[in-house]
Formats: structure tokens, sequence, C-alpha cells
């Protein structure tokens, strides 16, 4: 047996438990942050959380972002004017009304049997998110144990409610029963909903004033009344009810001197260390706790470092975004340039990772609105050719580029005789932008744009 001992060098890399607490923290959002903090404030007793900084502090800084902005962004204005209103006024978000509570509260007082008032209670609880009742009445009936004809009688109580429309079955009784609470009839209008719906979808106007014999004038009026109505009359509620509150991490204001970025550091709590425990280890002499009130105190400055240290790199990764979106930032969606991570990797000089992290989960808001910061990763949908002006040669245009130029050319076109997709396709290539007919479809659909059908006018 042939028996050797070997001598190798390799070389590791360890990360320590700080170095994961740090990256954590890095990729924490300013609400994350908020209960990371007050779970540890529970564990590390020398941790003392600062009360919350008075009202006529937070009201300074918010009159001193509306100064920043003297009167060259209206909408930043607009939206720090409405927070600085809102910022002391009662929270009234849980007293949002829902829509069950709406058509319920509609029908307290109506004389309902027992037996009644129960199966309109559960139609109402059943419908959808558009205010729609789709379970069916036969399922109904036999949940309760009564006929069809009974769960369609109150199914028609709760189509007498208010917003007109809710509890029907599907789009065209929904605007059949906006069409029959209307004072002015419109009898053709109800014919269409009834029985052409999916030709007024596609705007196939001259045949529905074949098949209705009617003119294509009376047709014309005749869907504008039913484009007025609402097909989704819940909706407004659901909105409510599923709205998500962002807080942003970071605020984004355009000033006279270019951009000012705000970290946003109210949203967590300050922490210092419990005078009382810094004491105690000045003067113990039990070893055990010394070591112990060490550790937590050790603890709590990595924590407080490491929350500079997320602010500090969050301010970088922010000055780079914001220096590369600058056409964004000054005129909205339209103009966001392709980013890459490793574009503000290498502007800072930091591994990619740390700036995924740094971006992970956080919500900035600007004048356009607020946006995850991840939207500004955004690669490029095509190279621009030629030597024109507006479209330098290799200058890369992101997908929302390429789609806002699609909307400003269906926007200009003649109703009458709109473009086509190849159409389009040719006017973009007078702007050096290559981009095929199928490319152009795909981009129209993600915007909800119909296609040229749906968007001719039928008026003489």
């Amino acid at each position: 047996m042939d028996m050797s001992l070997n001598v190798s060098l390799a070389q590791k890399q360890v990360i320590s438990q700080n170095m994961i607490q740090s990256m954590n923290i890095l990729q924490m959002s300013a609400v994350e942050l908020e209960e990371y903090l007050e779970n540890l404030s529970l564990e590390n007793p020398v941790i003392e959380l600062a009360e919350p900084e008075e009202s006529d502090r937070h009201q300074t800084d918010l009159q001193r972002k509306l100064e920043w902005l003297e009167s060259t962004d209206s909408q930043n204005r607009v939206y720090y004017q409405q927070d600085q209103e809102e910022e002391f006024l009662p929270d009234l978000r849980g007293n949002e009304e829902r829509l069950d509570d709406y058509l319920l509260s509609q029908i307290i007082l109506n004389g309902y049997s027992e037996q009644e008032y129960e199966v309109i209670a559960y139609i109402i609880q059943s419908l959808d998110e558009r205010g729609y009742f789709t379970d069916g009445v036969s399922q109904v009936a036999g949940r309760f144990g009564v006929t069809e004809a009974f769960v369609e009688e109150m199914l028609h109580e709760v189509q007498k409610l208010d917003p007109v429309g809710v509890g029907a079955r599907n789009a065209s009784e929904c605007l059949l029963l906006q069409l029959l609470a209307r004072k002015d009839k419109c009898p053709l209008a109800e014919t269409i909903v009834s029985a052409y719906l999916a030709e007024l979808a596609k705007n196939h106007l001259p045949d529905i004033a074949q098949k209705t014999h009617s003119s294509l004038k009376e047709v014309t009026a005749a869907c504008e009344v039913i484009r007025s109505l609402n097909p989704k009359p819940g909706s407004s509620f659901s909105d409510r009810e599923n709205l998500r509150y962002i807080s942003p991490d970071v605020i984004v204001i355009k000033t006279a001197k270019g951009f000012e970025i705000l970290v946003n550091e109210y949203q967590y709590p300050r922490f210092t260390v419990s005078e009382y425990y810094a004491q105690m280890l000045a003067h113990t002499e039990d070893q055990e706790a010394k070591q112990y009130l060490q550790e937590k105190m050790a603890q709590a400055k990595w924590v407080s470092d490491c929350i500079s240290h997320r602010s500090a790199t969050l301010s970088n990764v922010m000055r780079v975004l914001v220096d590369w979106q600058q056409a964004f930032f000054q005129n909205g969606k339209g103009y966001r340039r392709p980013m890459k991570l490793s574009d503000i990797a290498e502007s800072l000089g930091v591994h990619e990772s740390t700036i995924s992290r740094a971006m992970k989960g956080k919500y900035l808001q600007c004048a356009w609105g607020i946006f995850p910061l991840n939207y500004f990763l955004a690669s490029a949908a095509v190279k621009t050719r030629g030597a024109r002006e507006d479209a330098p040669e290799g200058q890369e245009k992101t997908t929302d580029h390429i789609k806002q130029l699609i909307r400003e050319l269906i926007d200009g076109e003649d109703k009458k005789k709109p473009y086509s997709d190849q159409a389009i396709a040719e006017k973009l290539m007078e702007r050096q932008i290559v981009i095929f007919r199928r490319t152009v479809n795909k981009y129209r659909q993600e915007m909800n744009i119909p296609d040229k059908t749906g968007r001719r006018s039928w008026e003489a």
C-alpha cells in the first residue's frame, strides 16, 4: 500500500454572519427595515427605538421640499402639497366602503323575508370584482333548497341596486341593465348590446347597420351611447379594496438646478443605545453579564453601520440612475433609456450583486408616478440607424420609446383612414427605426389599442 502526504494551497471566501446581515439590510425596503428594527429591539435590550419625530419637524421638511420645487415642476408640487395636507389628517383608509357593504346597506329596510334576505345577501357576496354574478342560479338554488325561479327573482332585486349594472351575468346584460335604466331610451343601442356586442368590439359598424336595417349614422350614435356606459360597475370599489399603499424609498424632485434625490429615512425609526445598559456595562463586575452586553452593543453598532451603508449605497445608485435617465425624469415614460445593472456597477466600481440588492423591492416617486427601481433596468428593443439628428447612428431605443412613437403616430392618424401595422412599421422606418409589422402588432395590443378596423371612424 502506497501512502503519501500532499500539501495544497486553496483560497476560500468565508461569509460571516455580519456580512450576511449587512447584505440583508441593504436589500430591505423601508417598510421591511422598519419591521426588522422593531423585532430587533425586542431581541436586543440595549436598543431603544427613538420616539417618532414631532409633526412640526416633519412639516418643516415637507415645506423645504416644496420650496425646492419653486415654479419649475407643477406636478411634483401637487404631489407634495397633497402629502402635506394628508400628513396631518386622520387615516381613513380602513373606512373605504366595499361593494358588498354598499349593496347590503341598500336592502336592509326593504322588507324582505329572512329567506329572501339570505339569498340576496349570498348573491351580493358572490359578486366578482367587476360586480358580476358568475356562480350560476342553479348552484345558489341547490345551496338554499329553493327553486331557480326564486333565485332569478332575488337576482333581479340585486340588479335594481346602485351602481346600475351590478349583478349582471355578463357584459351584455350589464350594459343592457344600464340602458334600460336611462330616461332617454335608445332601442337600437339595446339591440346592439343584446345581439351584436362582438361586432361592436371589432368596430364593424357597417355590418351592424346592415343587420339592424339602420343607417350608419344611427348606429354610430347608438354606439356612442353604449360607450358612455360602465361595463364594470364594481371596479371602483374593488380598486379601493385592492389598492396598495406604497411608501417610496426614494423621492426625485425636479428643481431649477436639476434633480434633488431624497432617500426616505422617515419610514423606519431611529434607535439609540440604552443609557441604562451602557452604565451597567461600565460598572458591572459580572463577566458573563459584561460579555453579553458587549455582544449586544456590538450588534447595535453593526446594525447602525449597516443602515448607514444602505442609505449611502442607495443614494449613490440613485445618483447614477437619475443621471442616466435624465430624459425620463424630464419628459416621462416614453423616454426611458436602456440601462443594465452592469452600467450602474461600472459607474460606482462595485459588484452587480450589490446594485441588485440596493434596488430590490424598493420604489421611487417622481413627477410621473411611483415606480419600482427595477423598472429602470430596461433592455434595448432596437437600435436606430442613419444620421438624422433625432436618431443618431447606433442609438438604442427601449420598448417604452417605441410604444410612445407608435401611440403618437396613431393619435395623429386620419381616423377615416387609419394606419395598418405595416404602415406604422414603415413610418418608424422613416425615423431610422427598424421594426417588423408583427412587433408593431404586439406592442399595439400591449397598449390595448385596437387594430386598423377598430380605430376607424365611420362618420360621414
